[in-house]
C-alpha cells in the first residue's frame, strides 16, 4: 500500500482524497501513538487552517478525531502554518495540526503534523502513526475523554512575537502585501504595520474560495501592478498558508527565493547571526546564487530538493540560515519551518536599516538564465545509469565551465526526468537543456 504521509503531510482532493473519515482517523490514530510515547500527562494537540471552505469540515474531523482518543484540544483558528508551529512551542503542545494545502488551488487541502516544538514530525512516528489507523483499540469515555477550547489570542501571541525579533523598525517603507486571500490576510498586514512600515493590503479578503485564485506568491502580476499603482518601495507575494514570500521590487521585478537568501545572509554576516558564515539551499538554487556567496565569503552548502533536507541540514550542522528558489525561507534561532512574514519582515528591516532600495540590496546576486525542461520517460531509474546520459551531461557541463551548469533530477513521484541548465545566455541554456532532453528522451 502507498505511503499516506507525503513530503508535505497528507494532502489531496477534500472530500474525494481527503475525506472527514481520513482526516478523523489520521488525527485520533496520532493522539494514540502520542500517548503511548508520554503517559506521563494527557496529550495536547493545536490545531490551526487556512480559510479555504473545506478545512471547516475538516477541522471538524481532526478535532473530534484527537479528542475521542484523549487529546486535548486547543483550537486557534486560520493563522499562517508558521504561527502554528510557533504555538505548538510557545503554549507547550505535544503536537500541532495544520490544516491548509498550501499554494493548491481551493478543491484541495492537506494535513500536516508538527512535534513538540514545533519541528516537522520524523518519518518513523508518520509512520507509527499509519500503522495505528489499522488497528481499534478501545476508546476512553467520560472523563477521560478530549476537552476543546479555543485560543482566543493566537494571531496576537505569533505577531508580538515576530515584533521582537524584527532588528529593525520599518518607519519610511511602502509596502504591498498580497495575502492570497489565504492564511496571512489578518496577521501579516498587523506585523508590518505594526512593525513600522506603510502597507497596502490586497487579496485579504478570504470568503473560502478564493485562496490563491489568481493571487499570492504564484501570481505575481497582480502585486507588480499594485506596487507601481501605490508607487510603493517593494511588494510581499504570500502563498496560501504563508510559509513563503515572494517579492518584487519598486521597479516590479522579481524578487526570487535565492536573491532573498542572499540579502539576508549578508545582513546576518554583516550582524555576526550567520553561523560558521554558511548558507544552506538546495540543489535548484541558481547558480548565481553561488556565484554571489563565494564573492561575500559565504560558504554556500546544498542539499536535495525540499524543504525536510533544508531543515535537517540547518539542524545537523547548527547552522542559521537555509532555504529554497521558491521563498520557503528558514531561520531557526526564530522558527522551526518556512516563515513569509518573518522573511518579509527581515527582508524590509534590512531596507530600513540600509537605506538601500530593494533593487539595490537584490543586486548583489545576478541570477544566470535558467532552463527546466520535463522529460518523460518509461523508466527513470534506467535514465539515470544509462552511458549516452552520462556522457552527453559530462560534456555539456565541460562546455559551460565555471559559467554553467547541468542538473539531471528524476521525479520523486512521475516517470519523468527534469533537465535543468544554466547558462550566461538564455539561449545558450536553452540550447544545452534541449540537446540533453533529446539524449534522455532517446533512452529506452
Amino acid at each position: 500500500m502507498a505511503r499516506l504521509f507525503g513530503t508535505d503531510g497528507v494532502r489531496g482532493l477534500a472530500n474525494a482524497d481527503l475525506t472527514p473519515e481520513l482526516a478523523l482517523s489520521v488525527a485520533a490514530a496520532a493522539a494514540r501513538v502520542l500517548a503511548e510515547h508520554d503517559r506521563s500527562h494527557r496529550p495536547v494537540a493545536l490545531v490551526g487552517r487556512d480559510p479555504r471552505a473545506s478545512g471547516e469540515m475538516l477541522e471538524a474531523a481532526v478535532v473530534a478525531g484527537l479528542s475521542s482518543a484523549g487529546a486535548d484540544v486547543l483550537r486557534v483558528g486560520v493563522l499562517p502554518t508558521p504561527a502554528v508551529a510557533f504555538l505548538v512551542a510557545a503554549l507547550g503542545a505535544d503536537v500541532g495540526v495544520m490544516i491548509s494545502a498550501s499554494h493548491n488551488a481551493m478543491p484541495d487541502n492537506g494535513i500536516k503534523l508538527f512535534a513538540a516544538g514545533g519541528h516537522k514530525l520524523p518519518d518513523s512516528v508518520e509512520d507509527e502513526i499509519e500503522q495505528k489507523m489499522l488497528t481499534h483499540d478501545g476508546r476512553p469515555t467520560g472523563a477521560a475523554i478530549g476537552r476543546v477550547r479555543d485560543v482566543e489570542d493566537a494571531e496576537v501571541q505569533y505577531v508580538e512575537h515576530l515584533l521582537k525579533i524584527t532588528p529593525h523598525r520599518l518607519e519610511g517603507i511602502k509596502v504591498v502585501v498580497d495575502c492570497a486571500n489565504g492564511a496571512a490576510s489578518i496577521a501579516a498586514p498587523d506585523a508590518y504595520r505594526r512593525a513600522g512600515a506603510e502597507v497596502v493590503e490586497i487579496n485579504s479578503t478570504p470568503d473560502g474560495l478564493n485562496i490563491n485564485d489568481n493571487c499570492g506568491s504564484t501570481h505575481l502580476d497582480v502585486v507588480r501592478a499594485a506596487v507601481l499603482e501605490h508607487g510603493a518601495d517593494l511588494g510581499i507575494a504570500h502563498d496560501g498558508d504563508a510559509d513563503r514570500c515572494l517579492a518584487v521590487d519598486a521597479q516590479g521585478n522579481e524578487v526570487d527565493g535565492d536573491q532573498i537568501m542572499a540579502v539576508i545572509a549578508v545582513a546576518m554576516r554583516d550582524a555576526g547571526e550567520l553561523t560558521d558564515n554558511t548558507l544552506v539551499a538546495t540543489v535548484m538554487s541558481n547558480l548565481g546564487l553561488h556565484i554571489a556567496m563565494r564573492e561575500q565569503g559565504i560558504a554556500l552548502r546544498t542539499t536535495g530538493v525540499g524543504d525536510r533536507y533544508v531543515l535537517e541540514e540547518l539542524r545537523a550542522g547548527g547552522f542559521a540560515l537555509g532555504g529554497e528558489q521558491s521563498g520557503h525561507v528558514v531561520l531557526p534561532a526564530h522558527a522551526t519551518t518556512g516563515d513569509g512574514l518573518l522573511t518579509a519582515l527581515r527582508l524590509m528591516a534590512r531596507m530600513a536599516e540600509t537605506g538601500r532600495s530593494l533593487a539595490e540590496l537584490a543586486g548583489v546576486m545576478s541570477r544566470l538564465p535558467q532552463v527546466l525542461i520535463n522529460v518523460r520517460v518509461s523508466d527513470k531509474a534506467v535514465v539515470a545509469k544509462d552511458t549516452s546520459v552520462n556522457d552527453a551531461v559530462a560534456e555539456v557541463t565541460a562546455e559551460l565551465g565555471d559559467a554553467g551548469r547541468v542538473l539531471l533530477r528524476p521525479s520523486g513521484t512521475e516517470q519523468l526526468v527534469r533537465v535543468m541548465v544554466e547558462a550566461t545566455s538564455h539561449e545558450a541554456a536553452e540550447s544545452a537543456a534541449r540537446r540533453l532532453a533529446g539524449v534522455v528522451s532517446s533512452v529506452h
